[in-house]
Order: C-alpha cells, then sequence, then structure tokens
C-alpha cells in the first residue's frame, strides 16, 4: 500500500495515570499543536474513544485544508487512536499509547502509519520530508507535554483552582487557558464578546459595566487584556486604545475584585518592559526607576491601576512581560517572512538590547506567579540573556539558513513605523529577571537559539528519524 510508519518514544515524569489524563482533560490539542503550523480546532472531539469526530483546517501552502479524524480503540489509561477520515494524506492513523518505565514515571509512544497523496509520485517528491516534518512535530509534542506535567507536579495532591482569565483569546492567553485546563484547572473566560460557553463571562470595558455577582468565589485573576501595541501606526487614536483598554479595563476589573466578598488570593496582572524607557545598556531590574515616554507612562499607570486590589488583601503580581517569542503570532513570525527571503537584518544600529522571552515561558512565568505565594509586585517576564538586535537577527538567520545582510537604518524604520519606531523597535533596555531567579523559576528556553528553534521547527533531531 506504499505507507510508512514513524514512531516517538519518550520518558515522562509522571504515572501513567496521570500523563493518559492530562490527554483527556480540555487544552491537550491547542497545547499540542507546533506553532509553527497554521492549524485551526473546529471541533473537539467529545472523547478519545467512541468514534467521536475532531474537525480541524490545516493551511498548506496559501489553501486552508479540511482535517477530520474519528477517534477508536480507546483503552483507558493506555492508549487510543485517530484515524483521517478526511485530510491532506492519502492514509493517517495515529496511535497514542502510555505505559509504565522505571519508578512511579511513564512511558508515551506516538506511532503514526500514513501515506503522502498522489501515491508513488508523493512518496518520491514530499515522503523524506513529511518524515523531516513529522520528527520535528513529536519533538516539540513530547517536550510540551514533559514540560507541562513536570509544572503541574508542583500542585499535584492539591485542590484545582477556579481561575478567571482576561485576554484569552490571545497568543498568551489561549496557551494558558489550554496549560491550565491540562492541569485540572477550571478556567473561565472574561470576554466583550457575547458569551459562547457556560464558562464565558461578558464584560464591557469601555462603558464600564462587570456584574460582580458572577466573579465571586474565584481563586485566582490573570488579567492579560489590552490593545496590541505592535498592530499599526501609533496615530492620536491608537495611543488613546492603549492607554484606555489597559488603564480603564484594569480599574474596572480592580474596583469590582475589591468590594468582593470572596475576594481572590491572587491577581496576576500583565506590565510590560516599557515600563523601564530607552535606557541603552544598563542592568534593570523590578527596583529600577521607570523611563520616560508614552510607553513608560503607560505601563506606570497600568501597574497603578492594580493598587486597590492589594490594599483589599489580594496578592498582586505585576509581570513585565520582554518581547514573548511565538511561531504563531506576535513580533517573531512578523519578522519571518522578510527573513525567510533573504531580506532580513539589524534594525537601527542593531546595539540596542533586546529583553525577550519564549511562549512556553511566558505561560510558566504566570503559572509561577499563581503559586508562588512569596511573590508580589512588580516582577520581570524576560528571560536571563538579553541580547543585542544585532545578535537576534545573526541568531534567526543562523537558525532559518538565511543571510541577514539587509539592514534598516533608523531613519528607514521611523519613516515606517512613526513613533512606533523609537519606543519598540530602536529602544534599548537590558532587563533582568531577578525576582523571578530569586523566587526559583526554572527556564524552560533560557538562550535565544534555543527558544527560536523550537518556536520554528529547527530543533536538531536524530538522524533516523529523518532518514528516507
Amino acid at each position: 500500500m506504499g505507507t510508512a510508519v514513524f514512531r516517538r518514544q519518550s520518558p515522562m515524569p509522571t504515572t501513567p495515570q496521570r500523563l493518559f489524563q492530562w490527554h483527556e482533560r480540555p487544552g491537550a490539542f491547542v497545547r499540542l499543536a507546533p506553532p509553527w503550523q497554521q492549524v485551526r480546532l473546529i471541533q473537539a472531539p467529545s472523547s478519545l474513544g467512541g468514534g467521536a469526530l475532531a474537525e480541524l483546517a490545516v493551511k498548506i501552502g496559501p489553501i486552508w485544508k479540511r482535517w477530520t479524524a474519528r477517534h477508536e480503540n480507546y483503552v483507558p489509561g493506555v492508549e487510543f487512536t485517530d484515524v483521517q477520515i478526511r485530510g491532506p494524506f492519502a492514509t493517517w492513523s495515529h496511535r497514542h499509547l502510555v505505559g509504565p518505565a522505571e519508578g512511579d514515571t511513564a512511558t508515551l509512544t506516538d506511532e503514526v502509519t500514513y501515506a503522502p497523496p498522489l501515491g508513488p509520485i508523493g512518496r518520491l517528491l514530499m515522503g523524506r520530508q513529511l518524515r523531516k516534518d513529522l520528527a520535528q512535530v513529536f519533538t516539540y509534542r513530547h517536550e510540551t507535554t514533559r514540560q507541562d506535567l513536570t509544572r503541574h507536579a508542583a500542585t499535584e495532591g492539591s485542590s484545582p483552582m477556579k481561575i478567571l482569565v482576561t485576554g484569552a483569546t490571545g497568543m498568551v492567553g489561549s496557551q494558558l487557558t489550554a496549560f491550565l485546563q491540562g492541569g485540572g484547572h477550571t478556567v473561565y473566560r472574561l470576554t466583550r464578546s457575547e458569551p459562547a460557553a457556560d464558562t464565558d463571562i461578558q464584560w464591557d470595558p469601555q462603558n464600564g459595566t462587570l456584574d460582580a455577582a458572577k466573579l465571586e468565589g474565584f481563586d485566582a485573576v490573570v488579567h492579560l487584556a489590552g490593545e496590541n501595541v505592535g498592530e499599526g501606526r501609533w496615530t492620536e487614536a491608537k495611543k488613546a486604545r492603549i492607554r484606555d483598554s489597559r488603564i480603564d479595563g484594569t480599574s474596572l476589573l480592580v474596583r469590582t475584585l475589591a468590594r468582593l466578598e470572596r475576594k481572590p488570593k491572587v491577581l496576576v496582572a500583565a506590565s510590560a518592559i516599557g515600563f523601564y524607557g530607552d535606557r541603552g545598556d544598563e542592568p534593570l531590574t523590578e527596583e529600577s526607576a521607570p523611563g520616560e515616554g508614552f510607553l513608560s507612562e503607560v505601563c506606570v499607570a497600568w501597574e497603578r491601576a492594580t493598587r486597590d486590589a492589594a490594599t483589599a488583601g489580594i496578592r498582586v503580581v505585576n509581570l513585565r512581560f520582554g518581547v514573548i517569542l511565538s511561531g504563531s503570532g506576535g513580533a517573531l513570525k512578523k519578522m519571518l517572512l522578510p527573513f525567510k527571503m533573504g531580506m532580513g537584518g539589524k534594525l537601527g544600529s542593531g546595539e540596542q538590547m533586546m529583553s525577550w522571552i519564549g511562549l512556553d515561558d511566558a505561560v510558566g512565568v504566570i503559572h509561577h506567579a499563581l503559586l508562588a505565594e512569596d511573590l508580589a509586585g512588580p516582577v520581570n517576564a524576560v528571560a536571563p540573556e538579553p541580547v543585542t538586535n544585532k545578535t537576534f537577527t545573526k541568531t534567526l538567520g543562523r537558525v532559518l539558513w538565511r543571510p541577514t545582510i539587509v539592514p534598516m537604518p533608523g531613519f528607514m524604520a521611523r519613516a515606517a513605523f512613526g513613533e512606533m519606531a523609537d519606543a519598540l523597535l530602536l529602544a534599548s533596555a537590558r532587563v533582568l529577571p531577578k525576582r523571578l531567579q530569586e523566587t526559583g523559576y526554572v527556564f524552560a528556553t533560557p538562550s535565544l537559539e534555543d527558544c527560536l528553534r523550537r518556536q520554528l521547527g529547527k530543533v536538531e533531531v536524530q538522524a533516523a528519524e529523518v532518514a528516507a
């Protein structure tokens, strides 16, 4: 029949029961979808067996392809299989196996039997590349599973939390929601849209409306909502939306939480390293003073808006995020096309410091802030190795195997992006994660190159896995 078999097996730091349970919980699909692939979940399966259907949309080149899979061969705690009914492959059967390993640990095995489209021609043209792609996908999936189970081990034996998240559909919020669900927590979304599920709560920050009764009894709140600062030129109207979406929304949420009878124990609120302004090569910790400029002013007011929650006895953590790197969106996704075309290069002098954090660690830091009871106030959510823009450029080029010889001078950046260029692209901030390291946070990808390889599907894999 011309089918091929790909198999990947890895040890996992948990029991077989917990490993299988993690796969059964909501959020597993989102966590396991590689960020460099464009995949949309249209309909989640009702279970991992019994013929339940999963509906996906997968982007192949410029075309979105529908993929329907049926779940079968379900043995609780042991295995399940998803079989393609309709999709991009001629045949596809993916068997998931969970087994015991040494001590109180488990083994995860993924076995895929597949055939590319177009018969012998497809095997000739696509066979090696498909195997290489599968090696990258399952390297990512197994590492994500291991990371998530390791982080969730910190709360094993304790009661699951009821957590409210704003900005839950964004790049960070969607991954955070899926991650928390994988740990057995119940996640509610605070949304401006009409509620689409029982776990949706509607609010209207612009008009100051939020039903306080619906916020009673949450264990924790994570506040991520805010206008995208990197989208579009900074007109006066855009700057007003940036400022108002953060300050007005935060003020409404905090006022509501502060007067509840059953208040949450912790509020984790997003902020940004824009707090520090343009500071050259100066090492910046949480004790450093704010800088100057629009973003600094917004961040100062943004954090000040959370004070009433702290006064009401809620532990408040203000996470000052650096540039969040993800293959699925944000700044990195915008850079990919010119870099892949060999048109990437340094911005301005290239000497400006860039403080960054991988998406894995952005989610991990929020989880850490929820659990670490000795953590409060401002916390720099950045990796421990800030780099210059020149170093970032060369590293991204090396990961993509592309030259980086087309610089963008500062005047061109200002002409293209206006005020945003000086605040986001040319400003320098060497921010250090002092409080995270003091409270024992362990970074998943402290190295820039490791982070980029993981987010872009460029991790080195064993030669045997990509053999034809």
